[in-house]
């Protein structure tokens, strides 16, 4: 079983060019669509349609892509589990805000409302 600091080493060298057709794909098949994936990225990251579109052209690590996000004030408010882990008890930044995101795809995925999702 890998170390978690070698767990978060892979996570933030990880593309994010690499997981968002992931993301993608994992909405729509539960009829969901691009413009709510790229909605939650932005509410998340502070990110544009054309920046997130921009990123996964420049295939960016998860590393690159939080050091430039603005992440909203209200990321604490993502609680829950996500690959086994409460993401609130993330101890490693990094590797938790790209929990929060996993966890904001999966509420996505399946079927929550937006304004849930968003904490609104």
């Amino acid at each position: 079983m890998p170390t978690p600091l070698t767990t978060d080493q892979r996570i933030a060298n990880m593309l994010f060019s690499s997981v968002y057709p992931l993301y993608l794909a994992k909405v729509e098949k539960n009829g969901r669509t691009r413009a709510e994936l790229d909605q939650v990225i932005e509410w998340l990251t502070g990110f544009s349609d054309h920046q997130i579109k921009k990123l996964v052209e420049q295939k960016v690590s998860f590393a690159t892509f939080f050091d430039q996000a603005t992440l909203t004030p209200h990321a604490h408010l993502i609680t829950g589990l996500i690959c086994g882990y409460r993401v609130e008890e993330i101890t490693n930044p990094l590797s938790q805000k790209v929990r929060y995101l996993d966890k904001l795809v999966d509420e996505l995925a399946k079927g929550k409302k937006m304004e849930k999702i968003l904490r609104a």
